[in-house]
């Protein structure tokens, strides 16, 4: 008779002997016994491993602590997570001392990052945000050093319902503003609760785009809620194909991610129709709405409708991923239940880089800083595409009006290839097949996600280059 799940959850938990250690963070030390695990042998591939809420009794950790490490190894592609099935060791993974081998010669050997999402960490504004952070620690006031509001700063939640108004076209008032620290922590206290409890605030099947961020998915099976794809095109997401299933839609409106299509404005109107027929919501991720290069600005669906869409942003492209701030823009029926789910005290972003944000905004530097970076991204974009045209012909490009990226769409069945062909120059870049939904209809298609944002200044010719060689061996 096979092992019952409680028998098996505690031998995975401790006969394999998850030893922590003590360098870093709880998340990244159970991630390197996991991975130490998957490489010696001691989780086959195939393994189902045990719930996350089991595996934290086990371990002495929190829910949320053994969730997030489960998604960045599905993201990571030593695990996979699907609906119904749990998270299993992924079949790729082997015994024995191969993967120890290969996974650190990948990150040594990347000569040129091309991944997307990633702004130019050299860009960073060090000078004017350190003059902000001295302003703001001399004006703070006495209670700025104190417990902390769950919703965040008010200084900062003004600053953003002005700016958002402004150039987001965002209707709020600061009262329906919850600062957050990321897209990720936004989506993690609407539906895993707060600690990954499995107790937020929405609850349902989820609609969403059939190609979008992995670790987001897999962020959401953690938390128990089953997914359902919508096919995208040109014009964004299809939601007509939305159905009485889902309880509400994550979309990515400004610039569909990662095909790059804005969703169309008759789209628009059907979403938030859809939405107040059914009492649903819709969630909108503006995750680079600032960049935009060769269209006029497309405005947040949110302004459509304040009382049925919950509006999500973050610093993550626009500043730095290292400043952990983000907000969620709330109808007003949700802004105590999220609080509820946060807790009485601040546990995640800093009231002094909250209060050092708000004085950023507030003085004009970020508008400054997202100007001039627009006008650098799209140089680059413009130096690729270039590139593209006079080297690799063949190549269609998509997605370039806006953000960081672009789509670069290859011929049927040449991905694979593409990848191999790009990893053996160094080059680090994503197929646009990784983030099609594992339950959407028909084949991916084949493409690269190129981000032209990473590279520093001085080593974006050469990345450029080195990508446009790989592509003419194609």
């Amino acid at each position: 008779m096979g092992d019952t799940w409680g028998e098996q959850a505690e031998r995975i938990g401790a006969d394999l002997h998850l030893a922590l250690d003590a360098g870093g963070s709880r998340r990244a030390a159970l991630i390197r016994a996991l991975r130490a695990a998957v490489r010696e042998g001691r989780l086959r591939p195939g393994q189902r491993l045990p719930p996350y809420r089991s595996l934290a009794v086990d371990l002495g950790l929190t829910r949320n602590t053994v969730a997030s490490a489960y998604a960045e190894l599905v993201a990571e592609g030593w695990l996979t997570a699907r609906q119904g099935s749990g998270t299993r060791v992924a079949a790729r993974s082997v015994s024995g001392a191969a993967p120890a081998v290969v996974a650190p010669r990948a990150v040594r050997t990347v000569a040129h990052d091309l991944g997307q999402g990633k702004p130019d960490a050299a860009s960073f504004p060090r000078t004017a945000w350190a003059a902000a952070a001295r302003r703001a620690l001399t004006a703070a006031p006495n209670d700025a050093f104190g417990p902390g509001d769950p919703r965040g700063r008010t200084e900062l939640r003004e600053a953003l319902a002005e700016y958002l108004a402004r150039v987001r076209g965002v209707r709020t008032d600061p009262a329906r503003i919850v600062v957050c620290s990321g897209f990720a922590h936004g989506l993690r206290l609407l539906f895993g609760g707060a600690g990954g409890s499995g107790r937020g605030v929405l609850r349902g099947v989820l609609a969403v785009e059939a190609y979008g961020l992995g670790f987001h998915r897999s962020l959401l099976e953690a938390a128990g809620v089953r997914t359902v794809p919508v096919e995208v095109d040109e014009q964004g997401a299809r939601v007509e194909e939305l159905t009485s299933r889902a309880r509400a839609v994550l979309l990515t409106p400004a610039h569909q991610f990662p095909t790059g299509g804005p969703l169309a404005s008759g789209r628009r109107a059907a979403v938030v129709e859809w939405a107040r027929g059914r009492g649903g919501l819709v969630l909108e991720d503006d995750y680079d709405g600032e960049f935009r290069y060769d269209r006029e600005p497309v405005g947040a669906v949110q302004g459509l409708d304040p009382e049925h869409v919950i509006y999500l942003g973050s610093v993550s492209k626009s500043l730095s991923p290292a400043v952990r701030l983000g907000w969620m823009v709330l109808p007003g029926h949700l802004v105590d239940p999220v609080l509820a789910v946060k807790g009485e005290r601040e546990a995640w972003a800093s009231a002094l880089d909250q209060l050092t944000l708000a004085e950023f905004i507030a003085s004009g530097a970020y508008d400054r800083h997202v100007r001039r970076m627009r006008q650098r991204y799209r140089g680059r974009r413009d130096r690729l595409l270039s590139a593209l045209a006079q080297r690799a012909p063949h190549i269609s490009v998509s997605g370039i009006a806006a953000g960081l990226h672009a789509v670069l769409r290859l011929p049927p069945g040449t991905e694979a290839s593409a990848l191999a062909r790009a990893a053996r120059a160094g080059i680090a870049v994503d197929g646009l097949s990784a983030y099609r939904h594992p339950d959407a209809k028909g084949s991916p298609e084949d493409g690269l996600v190129v981000g032209y944002a990473a590279p520093a200044e001085h080593a974006y010719e050469a990345a450029v280059e080195a990508l446009c060689s790989v592509l003419a061996e194609g």
